[in-house]
């Protein structure tokens, strides 16, 4: 069964809604009354933000929902980059979240993989903080 979900948007703010691209002229609240992928405008990474591994990870997840006709297309790119991040050897918080995020996307729940994905952007950031700190103190 399923459940209604409101929805409040901004005036001009965009919603992508099972592949198609809305975008309201006034505030609003629009309820979905069945099952429906859909992404806010906030949480759309545009493509120079996917400056990270996990955030490029983001970005790939993301081109599946807004554009599911072309999901299969990227699903190979999306493999790729987790693989180089596994490789990586990250912490073993990570790599239970990326095995989530996989398990989602086979399940074609792409948008449970992004929630995921979004989580591990700020572990993501002091990680790469402390390697640059590392680095620096190294180097001096």
């Amino acid at each position: 069964m399923s459940r209604s979900i409101n929805l409040s948007l901004r005036g001009n703010e965009r919603i992508f809604i099972n592949g198609a691209v809305l975008r309201v002229d006034r505030k609003v609240t629009i309820e979905l009354l069945n099952d429906a992928t859909f992404l806010i405008e906030a949480h759309v990474l545009q493509a120079e933000q996917a400056t990270t591994p996990i955030r490029q990870l983001y970005f790939i997840a993301q081109a599946m929902l807004i554009d599911p006709s072309n999901a299969d297309r990227v699903r190979d790119a999306y493999a790729e980059v987790d693989r180089a991040i596994v490789a990586r050897d990250p912490e073993p918080q990570v790599l239970t979240a990326l095995a989530a995020a996989r398990n989602f996307l086979a399940a074609g729940r792409p948008f449970e993989v992004l929630r995921i994905l979004r989580g591990l952007f700020e572990s993501e950031r002091l990680q790469l903080s402390e390697s640059a700190g590392a680095i620096t103190h190294r180097v001096a």
